[in-house]
C-alpha cells in the first residue's frame, strides 16, 4: 500500500499493478540516464522513483519527480523531501486516476511544480502540463511507439513504446 495525506485525509492506495510499474520503471531509466546520470544526454537533473514529497500540511509520493541540480545542488540525505520538485510524473491507474487528476494536480501547481506528466499505460499516452500564469496548460500528448522529444526533457527523443511493451530479449541478449 502508498499512504498520501491531502487535505489531512489519508488516501492509501494498493502498490502498482504490473503495467503500471512497468511503464513507471522504464520511463525512469528513459528520463534517468541522460538526464540525471547524463549518460547521452545533458544531465543537469535529479530524478527519483517515488520519492516523499512534504508539501506544507501534504504528504504526496508521485511515481517519479525530478529536481533541477541547480535547485538541488547537493543531494540531501533525507527520508523526505519539502522541495517542491520541477518535473513530476504521475502513472495513472484506475484507483489512482481521479486523485492524481484532481486533488494532487492542484497541490503540485500550488507548491510551483513547472511541469506534470500524466502517463497512461492503458492508453499508452503521455500528456505533459506545464504551470503558467493561470494554472495548467497542455503542452503536448504523445503516445504509441517510436521517439518523442518530449518537454522538460526534449534535450533527447525518449523511446514512447519502451513503456509500453517487455520486449523478450533476442538470442544474442541471453
Amino acid at each position: 500500500m502508498v499512504g498520501e495525506i491531502i487535505d489531512g485525509e489519508l488516501i492509501v492506495s494498493p502498490r502498482p499493478a504490473s503495467r503500471h510499474a512497468r511503464a513507471a520503471s522504464s520511463l525512469g531509466i528513459e528520463v534517468g540516464g541522460p538526464f540525471d546520470h547524463g549518460r547521452g544526454g545533458p544531465g543537469g537533473w535529479v530524478i527519483l522513483d517515488e520519492p516523499e514529497l512534504h508539501l506544507d500540511a501534504h504528504v504526496l509520493v508521485p511515481d517519479l519527480a525530478g529536481w533541477r541540480r541547480e535547485r538541488m545542488p547537493t543531494y540531501p540525505d533525507v527520508a523526505w523531501f519539502s522541495l517542491a520538485p520541477d518535473w513530476v510524473c504521475e502513472v495513472l491507474s484506475p484507483s489512482t486516476a481521479l486523485v492524481d487528476r484532481t486533488r494532487k494536480q492542484d497541490i503540485y501547481r500550488e507548491h510551483g511544480v513547472s511541469w506534470l506528466w500524466f502517463v497512461d499505460p492503458a492508453a499508452r499516452t503521455i500528456e505533459v502540463l506545464s504551470r503558467g500564469e493561470h494554472g495548467w496548460m497542455v503542452t503536448g500528448t504523445f503516445g504509441g511507439e517510436g521517439e518523442a522529444r518530449i518537454p522538460p526533457f526534449d534535450a533527447v527523443a525518449l523511446d514512447v513504446g519502451a513503456l509500453w511493451d517487455i520486449k523478450p530479449a533476442s538470442a544474442s541478449e541471453r
